[in-house]
C-alpha cells in the first residue's frame, strides 16, 4: 500500500521566516527612511547659505556637495559647479571641512527600528506558538507543530497492497478477519440485520507470527485507507500530548471512514492502571490510555471504521480495555502448526528459484515451533548459501543448512579442537542420540554434528517429530530428560570424569522436571496444585513460584530427585550399548556430520555404508 506523508514545518521554519523579515527590513526600509531626511537643494540656494555664514559641516565630493546648515540639525545636497574660489568662502564662513557627515537619525525613529520593533515581532511569535500549545492540550485541531498530532503512517489503497492469499499458516485467523472484511465491503447487509461490527479487535500472539501482516491483509482486501502507529509514537515528554495524539487520530479516522486504524504493540500505552498515584505512576501513559478508552467508547455504532490492535502482553492490558464495548474481539495469532509452516515455506519461495527435488514438507518438520518470520529468514538464509557457493538455484541441503543456522549458528571454521576435545564431543553427542534411539515415543534422530557453531554449541543433535504434538505424557517428558543427560552420561561412561559442555543440557532438564512438578501435577506429592503460574506465555514462558519457603525446599528435592533418576537410566542404556557407543563415536569422529540413516544403520547392525 502507498503511504501518505503529511507535510512538517519544524519550529526552525517559522524562526526563519522571522529572521529574513528582519533582515529584509535593515537592508531596504532602513535605508528609505534615512535618505527621506536629505534634501536636495541648487547650487545658488547653497551660495547664499555660504554668505549668510549658515553652514556648519561640509563635504566636497567629485559628484555632490554634502552640507549641514549651522545647528547641523539638517543635511543638505547640491551638485558641483566649477568654482575655484569655494573653498576659500567656506573656511571663511566658518565651516567644517569632515571627512564624513553622519546622517542623523530622528531618536524616535531609531528607538523604533532598533528596539521595539524586534520585541513586538518576538513578542509576536511566543503569542502564537502560545495559542498553538494551548490548542493542543485543549484538543483543538490546529496543532502546527506536531507535538500533538497523530504520527500515524496513512496508507492509502491499492492493488498492489497485501492480500490473505500472501499470509500463510493463519487459517483460523484469518476466517476470523474476513468478517471485518465482508462488513467494510457491505455494511448494509448487518445494518438490516441489527448486527453490529466490533469496535476493536485484539491480534495476541508470540513474536514474528504475523500479526501486522494480518491487519495490514484486511485492510488491502477491504481497499480502504489503513492507519498504522505503534502504542509507543503516543508516549510524549509534556504531559497532556499522547491524548491529543490519541484524540487527532480518531478525528482523523472519522474523516477518512470506512477506515481500519492499527495500533502495533498497545501493551506500550494499555498497561493496567495503579491503583494510586505518586513516584510508581506514569500519569502521561494513564491519561492518554484514558482518552484512548474515551474515544473508543464514544464511538458511534456503525461509522465504519475498525479499531485493530496487536500485543505480545495481553494479560498486562488494562481490563477496561479489554471489555465488551472496546476491544470486542481477541484473535489469537499462533505458531503455525505443520501445515501451517509448509505453507508459509511455499510462500515466501515463491521470491527465490528453488530446485524441484526440494520437499518443504520435510523443512517444515525439522523447523517445528518457527515463527513465520523465522521461516521467512530460513527461506533468504538459504538463498543466501546458494549465491555464496555460486549458484541461483537453492537446493535441499541449502534449506537444511539454514535451519542449523537459525538454531546454532553459523559454523566456526577457525575454531580447531584438540582431538581430545574432538573425541569428548563425538561421544557426549551420540549419547544423546544413543539414549533418545533407545528409549520408545522419542523423535527420530535427524542429524548428528561436531562441528562447533557460532552460538557457542560445539556439536548438537537434531531429532525431529513426525508430525506436530499437542500433548506430552509423563513418560515422554521423562524419556526427554533422560535424553538431555544422555551426553554426560556417556562423558562419565567413557571416560569417567565431566565436562562444562553439558551446561545447555542440565538447564534444560531442570526446566522440565521442575515443570512437571509445579504446573504439570506429576507428582505423587504435590497432585494437581500449581506451585508457580506463567506470567508471560507468548515473551519466553517466564513464571514465578507462589508456595511457601517450606513447599520451596520440598520442590527443589523432587527435582533432583526426578533428574537424577533419569540420568541413571541414562548410564544404564550406554552401558547396556557400549560396543555401539563406540563404534557410532567413532564413525562420528572421522566424519564430524552424520545423517540420521547412517545412525541408524549401525546401530541396527546394518552396513555403515
Amino acid at each position: 500500500m502507498k503511504e501518505v506523508k503529511s507535510p512538517k514545518k519544524p519550529l526552525l521554519y517559522y524562526y526563519c521566516i522571522v529572521l529574513l523579515i528582519i533582515f529584509l527590513f535593515n537592508l531596504l526600509l532602513a535605508p528609505l527612511l534615512a535618505q527621506n531626511q536629505v534634501i536636495e537643494v541648487d547650487y545658488g540656494t547653497f551660495m547664499d547659505m555660504i554668505e549668510e555664514g549658515d553652514i556648519g559641516i561640509v563635504q566636497v565630493e567629485d559628484t555632490q556637495i554634502v552640507f549641514t546648515n549651522k545647528d547641523e540639525t539638517q543635511i543638505y545636497e547640491t551638485g558641483p559647479m566649477d568654482d575655484p574660489t569655494l573653498t576659500e568662502r567656506l573656511h571663511n564662513c566658518g565651516a567644517k571641512f569632515d571627512r564624513v557627515i553622519e546622517e542623523p537619525t530622528s531618536p524616535i525613529l531609531s528607538f523604533l527600528l532598533t528596539f521595539v520593533l524586534p520585541i513586538l515581532i518576538f513578542v509576536g511569535l511566543g503569542q502564537y506558538m502560545s495559542k498553538k500549545f494551548m490548542e493542543q492540550a485543549g484538543g483543538k485541531n490546529a496543532m502546527s507543530f506536531g507535538l500533538g498530532k497523530s504520527s500515524a503512517k496513512v496508507y492509502v489503497q491499492s492493488t498492489k497492497g497485501i492480500r490473505f492469499a500472501d499470509v500463510a499458516g493463519e487459517d483460523e485467523a484469518k476466517e476470523s478477519l474476513q468478517e471485518i472484511v465482508n462488513y467494510l465491503h457491505d455494511p448494509g447487509k448487518y445494518t438490516e440485520a441489527g448486527a453490529t461490527m466490533p469496535k476493536g479487535i485484539l491480534l495476541v500472539g508470540p513474536p514474528g507470527t504475523g500479526k501486522t501482516m494480518l491487519a495490514k491483509a484486511v485492510a488491502g482486501e477491504s481497499n480502504v485507507p489503513f492507519f498504522s502507529i505503534s502504542g509507543s509514537e503516543f508516549v510524549e515528554m509534556f504531559v497532556g500530548m499522547g491524548a491529543s495524539k490519541v484524540r487527532d487520530l480518531f478525528k482523523q479516522a472519522k474523516e477518512k471512514a470506512p477506515c481500519i486504524v492499527f495500533i502495533d504493540e498497545i501493551d506500550a500505552i494499555g498497561q493496567k492502571r495503579n491503583s494510586g498515584s505518586g513516584y510508581g505512576g506514569n500519569d502521561e501513559r494513564e491519561q492518554t490510555l484514558n482518552q484512548l478508552l474515551t474515544e473508543m467508547d464514544g464511538f458511534e455504532e456503525n461509522t465504519g471504521v475498525i479499531i485493530l490492535a496487536a500485543t505480545n502482553r495481553p494479560e498486562s492490558l488494562d481490563p477496561a480495555l479489554t471489555r465488551p464495548g472496546r476491544f470486542d474481539r481477541r484473535v489469537p495469532v499462533e505458531l503455525p502448526d505443520l501445515q501451517g509452516r509448509e505453507a508459509i515455506l511455499k510462500v515466501h519461495a515463491k521470491k527465490i528459484k528453488p530446485a524441484e527435488d526440494v520437499d518443504f514438507h520435510i523443512i517444515a518438520r525439522m523447523a517445528a515451533g518457527a515463527s513465520g518470520a523465522e521461516l521467512a529468514n530460513i527461506i533468504n538464509e538459504a538463498a543466501l548459501r546458494a549465491v555464496r557457493n555460486g549458484r541461483t538455484i537453492v537446493t535441499q541441503s541449502d534449506l537444511e543448512e539454514s535451519i542449523e543456522v537459525v538454531i546454532a549458528g553459523y559454523q566456526k571454521k577457525n575454531a580447531v579442537l584438540s582431538d581430545q576435545e574432538k573425541k569428548v564431543v563425538a561421544y557426549h553427542e551420540i549419547g544423546h542420540a544413543l539414549v533418545a534411539a533407545k528409549q520408545t515415543n522419542s523423535a527420530p534422530v535427524q542429524k548428528i554434528t561436531i562441528i562447533p557453531r557460532t552460538s557457542g554449541a560445539l556439536g548438537y543433535t537434531m531429532q525431529v517429530e513426525t508430525g506436530d504434538k499437542f500433548l506430552m505424557s509423563k513418560e515422554e517428558i521423562e524419556n526427554k530428560i533422560a535424553t538431555y543427560t544422555g551426553g554426560r552420561a556417556a562423558e562419565e561412561v567413557v571416560f569417567g570424569s565431566v565436562t562444562t559442555g553439558a551446561s545447555n543440557d542440565i538447564e534444560q532438564a531442570t526446566k522440565l522436571a521442575r515443570a512437571m512438578i509445579t504446573r504439570y501435577g506429576m507428582s505423587d506429592e504435590f497432585d494437581m496444585v500449581a506451585m508457580e503460574t506463567v506470567q508471560n506465555q507468548y515473551l519466553g514462558s517466564d513464571t514465578s513460584l507462589a508456595c511457601a519457603p517450606d513447599t520451596q525446599r520440598d520442590i527443589d528435592r523432587k527435582v533432583v530427585e526426578l533428574v537424577k533418576k533419569q540420568h541413571e537410566k541414562a548410564i544404564k542404556i550406554l552401558e547396556d550399548n557400549r560396543s555401539k557407543l563406540d563404534e557410532l563415536a567413532g564413525f562420528l569422529y572421522e566424519k564430524e556430520t552424520i545423517t540420521g540413516e547412517e545412525f541408524m544403520d549401525i546401530l541396527t547392525g546394518g552396513d555403515k555404508q
